[in-house]
């Protein structure tokens, strides 16, 4: 089963309609006998019956057997590996993504966090060659993520992540653009961007600063997502007790700082996203401003493939499907003939 690979196994349910068809034949039969029992005698039935039976028998094989390979046809069973080269052609993008605790503040359903995940996937959905790396920050930073281009690994990884990666309380915010930007493997002065995805807030970290110095240094853009509500916040959940985060006997409350991020966009000549508590189009942000970044090609890739194998199977059934229909013109005139 190793040297076999099949590309659509849901198209399996078909197997239903070869089952529907039989057990239709089968009672299609069975009604013309119990109505030829009513209308004539015995020795009619058996020689109209008789003679018909052959017919219907190889005109049934023949539509299951259509049927049945053209379902294998869809679920395209594929077998011999080959290996192709693939240009590689794209950019690199750095997701910066927060995950102090007041990224855990509900005023975005179902939070915050959880919401920066879902548009980080949206912009992947996007992509096509482009390669993509994960930095995740609180009150320290983590590279968690190397650069890469197998998406579906990317995103995997991606739902596992939790505040509980970073021990450390707070919002570096600078410190994680700094660290960020050395995530990727491109070292000229183009073809990088980094989407920074948080509420904007920061604990003295210089944002502006590291925002500046990546893009001289590098030639990083920086293209910033904030989130949350503007004016009245929301209260930061604790869930290990159930309750609020509580600074001196009082309920912390976490606003959106648009500010820093719109100033952090600005010096980068990136773009700020006010995502707010509103859903945001995330294929319109990757291919209205991401995608503009200048593409580079990348090292050529070298990939293992199964062959695709579908026409062996769509030749015969094509075949029988005509064999099916001169049984099927010759079985009429049989009938019509006296």
């Amino acid at each position: 089963m190793n040297e076999i690979e099949i590309g659509n196994a849901s198209h399996l349910n078909w197997l239903w309609l070869a089952m529907f068809v039989a057990a239709l034949s089968v009672f299609s039969l069975l009604w013309n006998r119990h109505a030829l029992l009513k209308f004539a005698t015995p020795n009619l039935i058996r020689s109209i019956f008789v003679s018909r039976r052959w017919q219907w028998v190889s005109s049934t094989l023949l539509a299951l057997a259509t049927i049945l390979l053209l379902v294998v046809c869809l679920i395209d069973i594929r077998w011999g590996q080959v290996q192709r080269e693939v240009p590689q052609k794209g950019i690199e993008v750095i997701f910066v993504l927060d995950v102090s605790r007041s990224m855990l503040a509900e005023d975005v359903a179902p939070n915050r966090l959880e919401r920066a995940k879902q548009m980080i996937k949206d912009t992947i959905e996007e992509m096509a060659g482009d390669r993509i790396g994960l930095t995740i920050f609180a009150g320290d930073v983590r590279r968690k993520i190397p650069m890469t281009s197998h998406y579906d690994d990317f995103k995997q990884n991606l739902d596992e992540v939790s505040p509980s990666d970073i021990s450390r309380g707070g919002s570096k915010l600078g410190d994680a653009i700094t660290i960020g930007a050395e995530g990727f493997l491109t070292k000229t002065n183009d073809h990088k961007a980094m989407v920074l995805l948080t509420d904007g807030e920061d604990q003295e970290s210089k944002p502006i600063e590291a925002a500046r110095q990546v893009k001289a240094d590098l030639g990083v853009r920086i293209f910033t997502i904030g989130l949350g509500d503007l004016d009245e916040g929301a209260r930061i959940p604790i869930e290990s007790t159930g309750g609020f985060l509580q600074h001196q006997g009082e309920q912390v409350w976490s606003r959106l700082n648009g500010e820093v991020l719109t100033q952090v966009a600005t010096e980068t000549g990136g773009a700020y996203i006010p995502a707010g508590t509103k859903q945001v189009n995330m294929a319109e942000i990757y291919h209205g401003f991401i995608a503009n970044v200048e593409e580079k090609e990348f090292q050529t890739a070298k990939i293992n493939q199964f062959e695709a194998r579908f026409q062996w199977f769509l030749a015969p059934a094509l075949l029988l499907l005509v064999l099916q229909i001169l049984v099927g013109s010759q079985g009429r005139r049989s009938i019509e003939t006296p």
